[in-house]
């Protein structure tokens, strides 16, 4: 039998990268979650021009892969599309998100989905929070010296949300539950 080391193991490395689908502007931010703790690597937001519905979808998948070949991530979480007053709006979005999480099977990763109350509840702790609350939280997690862009806020706190999941600081364990009146069931 081998003795145990004396040093103590590394801590658990993953990198995630959060979406947040959009046609005109996909959020992404990626940060490394090491133990316990969250660093923040890299965001920013993926813009489309106005123009053909195929042409649009093509540069999120190309630059979300380009993000991918950058940063490397080991997960990714994508915000879940909401059904919007309007259908053709919803039926655009999803279609964005499609093209997300096609960049994210195309490198192999796994893919968790969350919606944006799950996304709020698990940064901000309410799951009906304002954009500038979602903004403010994710500055004080990451430690960051300013306030990130909201399309950008809302890709990092989504991957906060999967960083959380299953931590066990009251986070979100979300797989094989779902949203009914605002709650998780």
């Amino acid at each position: 039998m081998t003795p145990p080391s004396p040093f103590p193991l590394p801590p658990s490395h993953t990198r995630i990268l959060g979406i947040d689908p959009g046609l005109r502007i996909t959020g992404f931010g990626v940060l490394d979650k090491v133990g316990q703790q969250l660093h923040y690597v890299a965001s920013g937001c993926i813009k489309t021009l106005d123009g053909e519905l195929p042409e649009r979808l093509k540069v999120i998948l190309n630059s979300l892969g380009e993000v991918i070949a950058q940063h490397k991530p080991d997960q990714v979480a994508v915000e879940k599309v909401f059904v919007n007053v309007n259908p053709q709006s919803t039926l655009l979005l999803g279609q964005a998100r499609g093209a997300a999480i096609c960049a994210a099977v195309l490198a192999n990763l796994q893919v968790a989905e969350y919606t944006a109350l799950q996304v709020k509840q698990a940064v901000v702790g309410n799951g009906h929070a304002k954009k500038e609350q979602v903004q403010e939280m994710v500055q004080r997690l990451l430690k960051l010296s300013g306030m990130p862009g909201s399309d950008a806020a809302d890709a990092l706190a989504c991957a906060i949300c999967h960083a959380h999941s299953g931590m066990g600081l009251g986070a979100l364990a979300t797989q094989g539950f779902r949203v009914r009146g605002g709650r998780l069931v």
